[in-house]
């Protein structure tokens, strides 16, 4: 993987950024919950952008007409799809408008006689408009508790926009084949000043075919157990942490189960939406920054069982569509946005302390966590339907040293630097013996963090370079050797440069650069066969804002992103280019090769 240096050598440019961080509480309702922190770390704004600036001044024939609202998207490669027409359900069609505070929407689902129960293939469609003014909110949907989607909503134009999330749910079929419980949650606000309603539609496309899986679609659990809170709860499912308590819920494991892979949807918001730009707390202390939300710039999400911690996240810093400079994110929006990125993690060898028919805790943690972060799991476990007596395990080894953390400090006043480092190294080793013969399932857990943030011109400008390197193995062995050898490598550079201007008059200048990459390699081999892929995902934007009386006058964004998809199975590329809502270029193809 790069080292940290040569990130700065990748995206070490002269650039300006603005910082955005947002504050959820109830006792906001009544104001809109975008919070943008200046560069000045001494003040903080709301800024949404007023409907002249939502007009923007791009080509209506490419991006809209007052019939045809504006298409926003995500760039990422097209779900491969068997050839047959699906059966497809629509589930769900509601208005959003007040509902912040109110419980979670819930809908009684079940797939319809007409769709074939063999289906190869689920996807579901998010498809969602909006008009007026109004701040991105997230959102989730969940099966019976079990969450399937984690998105953020595009802000809207005067002209109105519309967008579209496909998302393969294939691996939670075993939840479709039964009638289940949708539940979504969107909390927005409504008023004389934030009009947009989120109008959203959600549909379901069960395909048949008996086209050959592959890698990507290896099978489905058997049994997803969802931890979660229920419900009812008002605010969502999810777990809110905004401090290092460990949220937890309990959970019986069926005393057939062989495999199990936890799966885990983080989100951060308010003081801890930009975590990654935050200071440490000596320095808003010196300086009397009481409103700065402080912690330093280190997350990571902790994974407990039963007290024990058993694994971590180091999660991929996805910027929401009103993040940074709402402008750099029409229509094309930041990497992660519109489908926030799940986290996979093999927890078979703890198999053996499971199986005794109890109930056992599973927990959730944010090391240096700040209002507010949402985060919940799903456990996915494959059953042996053969085994006519219950399976055995045992937890051979398991090792999680203690985090390696280091802050160095070097300031006066407003102005100096800090620098973050970390490192974590997590290994299990465990067996399960069933009708399959004794698994013996090891696996490592490696993460490497960097972060350098540079306050300069009295907190005028703030510079932050940053790197996440996490390295997952999973190996599987029989008596007769190695059956699966799995290796998951991610890399996360980031870099913003941010700079403010006073203009007087309640008026101010933010100019603005930020890159972001989300790359990720994965690796699987079994007996007589392999498989691997390779995503390298890009985006850099600049631009700035005038923005006064908490709304942005005029300002510009631009966008480019290179988006390289390679696997044993197919590639997909795509390069887009934008600047003031207009397309520069778009171009893309599905052939393989060395790419730059």
């Amino acid at each position: 993987m790069p080292t940290f240096s040569a990130v700065y050598g990748f995206i070490g440019r002269l650039c300006l950024v603005c910082i955005c961080h947002r504050y959820w509480t109830l006792l906001m309702i009544l104001v809109a919950t975008r919070t943008l922190a200046i560069v000045d770390l001494r003040k903080h704004q709301e800024v949404s952008t007023s409907s002249a600036v939502q007009a923007g001044t791009y080509k209506a024939s490419e991006s809209g007409t007052h019939d045809h609202p504006m298409l926003f998207f995500e760039v990422t490669k097209p779900i491969k799809l068997p050839k047959e027409k699906p059966c497809s359900v629509q589930v769900l069609q509601h208005d959003f408008a007040f509902t912040y505070g109110e419980p979670p929407l819930l809908v009684e689902f079940s797939s319809p006689p007409k769709c074939q129960k063999n289906w190869r293939k689920v996807v579901m469609e998010w498809k969602a408009t909006c008009k007026g003014r109004q701040f991105d909110r997230i959102a989730g949907v969940w099966l019976s508790g079990v969450e399937i989607l984690r998105t953020c909503t595009a802000e809207p134009t005067a002209r109105g926009i519309e967008w579209i999330v496909l998302k393969d749910i294939t691996r939670y079929s075993s939840l479709l084949y039964k009638p289940q419980t949708l539940e979504i949650q969107l909390n927005n606000l409504v008023g004389t000043i934030y009009t947009g309603v989120y109008h959203v539609n959600i549909t379901f496309h069960f395909y048949g075919g008996n086209d050959k899986e592959g890698f990507d679609n290896p099978g489905f659990a058997d049994v997803i157990l969802p931890i979660s809170l229920p419900s009812s709860q008002i605010g969502g499912a999810w777990f809110h942490i905004n401090s290092s308590d460990v949220h937890s819920k309990s959970l019986q494991i069926p005393p057939n189960a062989y495999k199990a892979v936890l799966e885990i949807f983080v989100s951060f918001h308010s003081s801890d939406e930009s975590w990654y730009s935050n200071p440490p707390n000596e320095y808003i202390e010196v300086n009397n920054l009481s409103s700065t939300p402080g912690n330093g710039p280190f997350r990571e999400v902790v994974v407990f069982i039963d007290g024990i911690l058993v694994a971590a996240v180091w999660p991929f810093p996805v910027v929401y569509t009103g993040g940074i400079n709402p402008l750099f994110w029409r229509p094309v929006t930041g990497i992660g946005s519109f489908d926030l990125p799940s986290y996979e993690i093999e927890v078979t060898p703890f198999l053996g302390k499971l199986l005794d028919g109890k109930e056992h805790t599973f927990g959730f943690g944010v090391t240096n966590a700040l209002d507010v972060w949402f985060v919940d799991g799903n456990l996915h476990l494959w059953l042996d339907q053969k085994s006519s007596s219950p399976i055995r395990g045992q937890l051979i080894e398991h090792k999680e040293p203690i985090l390696g953390l280091s802050v160095l400090s070097n300031f006066k006043g407003l102005e100096g630097s800090f620098h973050t480092s970390a490192n974590r190294k997590i290994s299990s080793s465990g067996w399960v013996e069933s009708s399959h013969g004794m698994l013996i399932t090891h696996t490592l857990q490696e993460f490497k963090f960097d972060n350098l943030i540079t306050f300069k011109r009295n907190a005028d400008v703030q510079i932050v370079h940053q790197a996440i390197t996490t390295n997952r193995k999973v190996i599987v062995e029989t008596a007769k050797g190695i059956i699966l050898s799995s290796k998951t490598d991610t890399f996360f550079p980031l870099f913003m440069d941010v700079a403010n201007v006073e203009k007087g008059n309640s008026t101010y200048m933010e100019m603005a650069n930020f890159t972001n990459a989300f790359n990720k390699y994965v690796s699987i081999d079994v007996p007589a066969s392999s498989f691997f892929s390779s995503l390298n995902n890009t985006q850099n934007a600049e631009g700035y804002m005038i923005v006064k009386n908490n709304l942005v006058q005029s300002g510009l964004g631009s966008t480019q992103e290179t988006y390289n998809y390679q696997s044993t199975e197919g590639c997909y590329s795509r390069t887009v280019s934008v600047s003031n809502y207009t397309f520069l270029s778009d171009s893309e193809d599905n052939l393989c090769g060395n790419r730059d």
